[in-house]
């Protein structure tokens, strides 16, 4: 289970430092893979472990390919997604078209989905997390919030 923000400084070569803590969890440690890919919805990338990432391709895989949605959808989380591996010193190597699509340069965060990391530039999340804040505050009502949200409790 990850959680948690960390902001990070990509070096030079657009390489991450995963935060240790998160190493274990990753897999990293036993030189299991890791994914990532892009977030079709957002301007950030999606990191995986590779156990985690399967589960998630073979779900796509099995998408109706005459579905056009489906194939959209397909063609930008598999066709982006990209085995990276942690080096010596706990570092990731993001693809130079991913940094790109995120508008990646020198400092981002990563942050804790559960089952995986969202990697966005830092401007960019804190403009997000700014406007995502006021919409939910002028929200009236149950703010358009699933069903399944209207009976949770923090």
């Amino acid at each position: 289970m990850f959680r948690g923000i960390n902001a990070i400084t990509l070096d030079g070569k657009g390489r991450l430092a995963v935060p240790t803590r998160y190493r274990d969890a990753l897999g990293a440690d036993d030189g299991a893979p890791l994914v990532v890919t892009i977030d079709t919805e957002e301007r950030c990338l999606l990191l995986y472990p590779a156990k985690q990432w399967q589960l998630i391709e073979d779900s796509l895989q099995r998408l109706p390919s005459f579905n056009v949605q489906a194939r959209r959808i397909q063609r930008l989380l598999i066709g982006h997604a990209t085995d990276v591996e942690l080096d010596g010193n706990g570092r990731v190597l993001l693809p130079a078209l991913l940094r790109e699509y995120a508008g990646l340069d020198k400092s981002v965060v990563m942050i804790g989905q559960g089952n995986k990391f969202e990697v966005w530039d830092e401007l960019l999340w804190q403009s997000k997390r700014e406007q995502w804040l006021k919409a939910e505050a002028s929200q009236e009502g149950d703010g358009g919030l699933p069903d399944e949200m209207k009976t949770f409790s923090l």
